[in-house]
């Protein structure tokens, strides 16, 4: 464990433990004056005082500045390791409490400081984005506090998406915003910050039904004009980091000169572009035009007067054809993908086949996924899901929810009504375990636009009446028109 306090309280208590007045530890070369300043935390000991002292004292001069042990702190710079190595390994759980460990035993800036960042991530993974987020904007706060130290970029583009996570979409396209202009200052457009950083804020303009602004920005993604299209990512990096040099933002240049660094023995940005690829695929599946087609004129997506409210965008449940095929095309860089997010490229690739005709091979995909252990064993416990660590229950029954929904639509478009009904059924009993919220509600938005599909009305209506209690709203009880409206 560290030594408690500050210097001065070190000296202190290892001078009562070692019998010393203030007089004795002083000795000839400093005065008992001086030493009571050092223990009141007046004065804070030259390198020299402090050798001096630690070796009256029987201790190091790391233990009185720092409070640890140079054994201590190599077993804590140990464990920090296989903290991040567990958290890569997908075991958050014991990554968490490898950093806990860390925290409460470090007395290192540093070191305290990555090992918050990995807790904060091992939070997430676990599905306790809340918690994620608390920590997270400390570490943006101390960053901000301190642009010397380190670079505040890691810290919001994470928060982006743990806001997108819980469905704060403002918070989550603001941050991503800045980010993505803090990154263009710096002139970077390539490398895992930018992916990411494109990817969580497309994301959330398609939640925020957005999509010409969703279209602007997957375009420049993932067609971008006149860049150094052969140039690696090292030295992007590396030019960022000049460029943040140039301008006096220490943080930045020293997080970019690292990252470019690393870079030079990993060429791969390639999961961070399979992730920004399916988020381009659910983006076109979600409405949005082709990014390879060129963005059509202000007034082209706007409503005409008499088809709805003036100035609001049509709505578009599913991508056209050719979206469809363009979203396949970006499905088959996905293959480095793992867990959720492997499901995820499943189901979209099985939504893509069927928006392009090829039913046979996606109900083929979506039955092999509902049949190979995917789709969920009824909870344990009552009727209601409730996230474990390491095994988010709710997350993967909204997964095999979507994945039954889209099967619907296969069976639809094979013109099988009564196929759609059993699997809807089946979607909407599992649905009844989720907790409320905005993942649920559009699940149950698409589950009664499928109802009306195959022509069940009174379940379309309960599934509609159910997505707005989801999201915290409730229809008005219906009144008699008892009074003059027109004077309200």
């Amino acid at each position: 464990m560290p030594g408690p306090g500050n210097v001065g309280e070190r000296v202190r208590n290892l001078r009562l433990t070692r019998r010393l007045s203030q007089a004795q530890l002083a000795g000839h070369d400093l005065s008992d004056s001086y030493i009571s300043l050092i223990e009141s935390g007046k004065r804070t000991p030259t390198p020299t005082v402090l050798r001096m002292l630690a070796e009256r004292l029987g201790c190091t001069p790391e233990y009185l500045a720092e409070g640890v042990e140079p054994e201590q702190r190599a077993h804590l710079e140990v464990r920090e390791r296989h903290a991040h190595l567990a958290l890569l390994g997908g075991d958050p759980g014991t990554a968490e409490s490898g950093f806990d460990e860390v925290i409460a035993r470090s007395d290192d800036p540093d070191l305290t400081s990555r090992a918050r960042w990995g807790r904060a991530r091992a939070l997430e993974e676990l599905g306790r984005a809340d918690q994620a987020i608390a920590l997270f904007e400390e570490l943006r706060e101390q960053a901000e506090r301190d642009p010397g130290r380190a670079s505040w970029l890691p810290p919001v583009i994470a928060l982006a998406r743990c806001y997108h996570t819980v469905g704060d979409l403002g918070q989550a396209i603001a941050l991503g915003e800045r980010a993505m202009d803090r990154l263009g200052k710096l002139g970077l457009t390539a490398g895992q910050e930018y992916t990411e950083a494109g990817r969580i804020l497309l994301l959330a303009y398609v939640d925020r039904s957005d999509p010409a602004r969703a279209h602007e920005l997957g375009r420049r993604l993932l067609h971008p004009e006149g860049s150094a299209s052969g140039e690696s990512t090292s030295v992007h990096y590396q030019r960022a980091s000049m460029r943040a040099l140039e301008e006096g933002t220490i943080g930045d240049s020293l997080y970019f000169a690292d990252q470019a660094l690393a870079a030079r023995t990993d060429a791969t940005p390639v999961q961070a572009q399979a992730r920004l690829d399916l988020a381009a695929a659910k983006a076109l599946l979600r409405g949005v035009m082709p990014f390879s087609e060129p963005a059509p004129s202000p007034a082209a997506d706007v409503v005409s007067p008499g088809e709805g409210v003036p100035g609001i965008e049509k709505p578009r449940a599913e991508g056209s054809r050719q979206a469809a095929q363009e979203a396949l095309e970006l499905l088959r860089g996905t293959d480095a993908l793992e867990g959720a997010e492997a499901t995820e490229s499943t189901i979209a690739k099985a939504r893509a086949l069927v928006l392009v005709g090829e039913l046979d091979e996606a109900i083929a995909e979506l039955e092999q996924f509902l049949d190979t252990g995917m789709a969920l064993a009824p909870p344990e416990k009552g009727n209601t899901l409730t996230p474990h660590p390491g095994n988010d229950l709710a997350a993967r029954t909204q997964k095999t929810v979507l994945a039954r929904l889209v099967l619907a639509r296969a069976r639809v478009a094979q013109g099988d009504r009564a196929a759609a009904q059993v699997v809807l059924r089946a979607a909407s009993e599992q649905l009844r375990t989720l907790p409320a919220g905005r993942p649920a509600a559009h699940l149950l938005r698409e589950l009664g636009e499928l109802f009306e599909l195959v022509q069940d009305s009174e379940s379309a209506a309960a599934a509609y009446r159910q997505a707005l209690e989801a999201a915290g709203l409730h229809a008005a009880p219906s009144q008699e028109a008892n009074h003059d409206l027109g004077r309200v």
